[in-house]
């Protein structure tokens, strides 16, 4: 299927190839010699966002003040119809840009299990679900009485439907999982896992921040009921953009959402004694949304749209095709071991591999001027971003990496593990 795809390939008639190319120039680049493969944490800057933050500061803020609000008071919802329509598969009015993931799983995740039947108090995740998720979705059943039932998933592989299958039953109130593994970038079968919570009637809520921008999701398509995701990786809103969040429109007013705030407010400005949510995606919110992060979100969306997430994933896994045929010819002769779905097809994003020495590895890559991203055990993530990473990023990048084990370069770095984000 990707037989051109093949180590003597020459990147640079790749990259002449490729119909995304020209994106490259619309991001910022501090060097053209860094190879940046750390994009599924966080996105280089598109030069569109950081046009629309000096917009809001150096034009709207500076010279409407508080008459900004006129319009910036729309801009959730605005940019969240956006991400409805673009990225993740959903109807106008089911996604709002607000907070970060972690406090929109909160919400979520709590409105659920506060809105189900009688009986049903277990909520299932699974023991590789990113660790705040689990942290968050385990405080929520000690606080509400419920239970954390958590299913085995193997690391590199990803869910197994049939797993979860079995653990969600008649007393299961929700089911939480990623779409894509934080750390093998394994994709889930939405629709068919979706489909067997469904069946057991309980609630489905996936976590969307390895997803979005990098695959397509059809949220509505899946028939999936809460979801949450970032903006800061794929997306490339910025460090610490706000997150978004979706409801399926019909449970927007069965579920009450725990944090009460002004924003969700039915007349918001009455600044009445009693708190009556509002009926759409707007209870959802909470407080004052960050106006500058909200702005970044919505530039960041355009660009992907004008890209288009069809043309993003095809060139996604065409460089994680690219990097794996790299990988069997230059990395496991050199003891390196493949820490993702062999196909291409059942990957993000990303492609994971393991090493006994893949924290001092990745400290010498980072010398050499390549930006991996490193987790445990011994993995090393090479994230491929379509808007800016090209095929002579992954050859280059690969290249380095063979030369520095090849070199024993990465034996001078401490094998004492740090701090990894």
């Amino acid at each position: 299927m990707f037989s051109e795809l093949h180590p003597e390939a020459d990147p640079a008639t790749l990259d002449a190839a490729d119909p995304l190319a020209s994106f490259r120039s619309e991001f910022a680049h501090d060097t053209e010699d860094l190879i940046y493969l750390d994009g599924n944490s966080l996105g280089r800057p598109p030069r569109a966002v950081l046009d629309a933050v000096r917009r809001v500061t150096d034009e709207e803020w500076t010279n409407r003040l508080i008459r900004g609000w006129d319009e910036w008071i729309e801009l959730p919802s605005r940019a969240g119809d956006a991400l409805a329509a673009d990225v993740v598969g959903a109807r106008p009015g089911e996604v709002l840009v607000c907070d970060s993931t972690s406090v929109n799983l909160y919400k979520l995740a709590a409105a659920a299990l506060d809105a189900a039947p009688k009986g049903r108090r277990v909520i299932v995740t699974d023991d590789d679900n990113f660790p705040t998720d689990r942290y968050i979705l385990a405080g929520i059943a000690e606080r509400h009485g419920g239970e954390l039932r958590v299913i085995h998933t193997d690391i590199d592989e990803g869910v197994d439907p049939k797993t979860v299958a079995k653990a969600v039953k008649k007393d299961t109130a929700l089911l939480c999982l990623s779409h894509v593994s934080y750390r093998s970038g394994a994709i889930a079968d939405m629709a068919a896992i979706t489909e067997r919570a469904h069946k057991s009637g309980a609630k489905v809520l996936w976590d969307l921040c390895h997803s979005a921008g990098a695959v397509p999701v059809e949220l509505d398509a899946c028939g999936v009921d809460l979801a949450v995701g970032c903006t800061y990786k794929y997306l490339n809103a910025g460090p610490g953009a706000p997150a978004f969040l979706y409801v399926r429109e019909e449970l927007q007013t069965r579920l009450r959402q725990p944090m009460w705030g002004w924003f969700s407010q039915t007349d918001q400005f009455a600044m009445g004694p009693e708190y009556l949510p509002r009926e759409d995606i707007g209870r959802f919110a909470v407080g004052t949304p960050t106006v500058v992060g909200v702005a970044a979100v919505e530039a960041a969306v355009a660009v992907t749209a004008r890209a288009g997430v069809a043309a993003l994933r095809e060139k996604s896994v065409r460089l994680g095709a690219y990097a794996q045929a790299l990988f069997a010819e230059w990395l496991a002769p050199l003891g390196f071991e493949l820490a993702s779905p062999d196909d291409p097809l059942r990957r993000g994003g990303h492609l994971t591999l393991a090493h006994k020495e893949a924290w001092r590895i990745g400290q010498a890559m980072r010398a050499r001027g390549v930006i991996p991203d490193y987790r445990e055990p011994d993995r090393l993530r090479l994230g491929f971003a379509p808007l800016y990473n090209g095929y002579r990023d992954v050859h280059e990048g690969l290249s380095r990496v063979a030369d520095i084990v090849r070199s024993g370069e990465y034996e001078k770095f401490p094998a004492e593990k740090g701090q990894v984000t």
